[in-house]
């Protein structure tokens, strides 16, 4: 079986393998967490969180001194991840009323909040402005139209950037790719629909234009699309400011920033996404003789997903011969839905026989009913048997933020661990839960 210094790159820092051959994350062995708090578990290791963290704001600050990092909070977020975003001094990228909710019931400095998202609600817009959200990223006129209204019956004046599409192609999944004109994401720039609003931002009375954003996709491996979507972004900032009088003051190129799933998947380093980014748009403002605006970037897998481990309990199994054998496990498409939609891949290992020999293949399978319910498929790894605990590593984005009550399952409970002391920071839920908005 692989080691765990050839999968170092997926599990959180400081993974090891304990005597006993089990894997222990963040100090603490796996197979006590499994007994302690149960399975399905999400596990992440609080010391990898802040390292990101801190990667990303010193990488892209040593280069570009007026930047901001915002978390991308639709990759993850509850009340314990936002306390330590808040603690490494990042800003924060909500995308709903809810992600708001979150942040404001840790004291979140609500100037540090950029609201995203393709089709705010009034009351979501309501709740931005009274709370005094940093910024709210507009996407469309329908937006601006009730964001002038909301800001004019409060007497305030609202901070906005426009979402543009900058038709780049990050050539990332269908699903998650953002940047291009057919996206039912921001203003087109081809159309002149961008153009448009500018002219309706500058233009209102309760809205102030501070600056422009734009997302390419994620996971984004191109470094080359973050240079084109620049090149356009800033090329049309210059072409507003002639046209309109529009100062570019803050730019943002969105996020993207991969995590590695696999042990032989090669891709950028945070330091070689700053300098490219830094790079280009200090070159396109040079270009057009514009002055250095503030950036933003916007990681959120790049900061959870190394960080969060999924432990599952296997039960039944399937072989048959000469085609597969299937083990199960209690958790699956409800708790980690990407495999089924993207057709994500993950790592795996038998967290209680670490370093045995791998002596089979078998496909992970979930306990949904559905046939595309499946982890893993096709790992070869030690002979499974019920009652072994598996490990999905580079878990902590998008699973959990995904994850649904299908077939009224349960979700899962998530713990923090560091120095070898585990804290629960989400309850699993109870029947009693899942059925408390019921009425009869």
């Amino acid at each position: 079986m692989a080691g765990l210094s050839e999968l170092a790159g997926v599990f959180p820092e400081g993974s090891q393998a304990s005597s006993l051959g089990r894997l222990v994350l963040g100090g603490c062995d796996t197979i006590d967490l499994a007994a302690r708090f149960g399975t399905p578990l999400y596990v992440f290791d609080e010391t990898t969180l802040h390292h990101r963290c801190t990667e990303f704001l010193g990488e892209f600050s040593r280069l570009y001194p007026a930047v901001s990092v915002a978390y991308a909070s639709k990759a993850f977020i509850n009340k314990a991840l936002a306390v330590v975003i808040k603690e490494e001094g990042l800003s924060l990228d909500v995308v709903s009323g809810g992600e708001m909710a979150i942040a404001r019931a840790v004291g979140f400095p609500p100037e540090k909040v950029y609201f995203h998202g393709n089709n705010k609600s009034r009351e979501e817009l309501d709740m931005a402005l009274e709370w005094g959200v940093g910024r709210v990223v507009a996407d469309n006129f329908h937006e601006l139209s009730l964001l002038e209204a909301a800001a004019g019956e409060k007497g305030k004046t609202a901070k906005i950037l426009l979402r543009l599409s900058p038709g780049v192609d990050a050539h990332a999944h269908a699903h998650t790719t953002t940047g291009i004109l057919d996206s039912k994401f921001g203003f087109p720039i081809a159309t002149g629909q961008a153009e448009e609003a500018i002219r309706v931002a500058l233009s209102s009375p309760h809205l102030r234009l501070v600056g422009l954003h734009c997302h390419l996709g994620s996971p984004v491996l191109e470094l080359g699309a973050y240079s084109k979507a620049i090149e356009v972004m800033i090329g049309f900032a210059a072409e507003m400011k002639a046209r309109h009088g529009f100062e570019l003051l803050e730019f943002s190129p969105g996020g993207g920033f991969p995590v590695q799933y696999l042990r032989n998947e090669a891709q950028p380093s945070v330091s070689q996404y700053a300098g490219v980014i830094v790079a280009a748009l200090k070159e396109q403002c040079r270009r057009h003789g514009m002055p250095a605006p503030k950036l933003t970037v916007e990681p959120g897998r790049a900061i959870v997903g190394r960080a969060g481990v999924a432990l599952y309990r296997v039960g039944a199994s399937k072989s048959i011969p000469g085609i597969r054998r299937y083990v199960s496990v209690d958790g699956g498409m409800a708790d980690n839905i990407r495999p089924a939609i993207y057709g994500s891949r993950y790592e795996a290992v038998v967290a209680n026989k670490l370093g045995a020999t791998e002596a089979e293949k078998v496909t992970i399978a979930g306990r949904f009913c559905e046939s595309g319910d499946i982890l893993v498929r096709d790992i070869a790894l030690p002979v499974v048997e019920a009652g072994d605990i598996i490990a999905i590593p580079a878990s902590g984005a998008y699973c959990l933020a995904m994850a649904s009550n299908y077939n009224a399952s349960l979700k899962p409970a998530i713990v923090m661990v560091k120095d070898g002391t585990a804290r629960l920071v989400r309850k699993r839920e109870t029947y009693e839960d899942l059925m408390k908005n019921d009425v009869v």
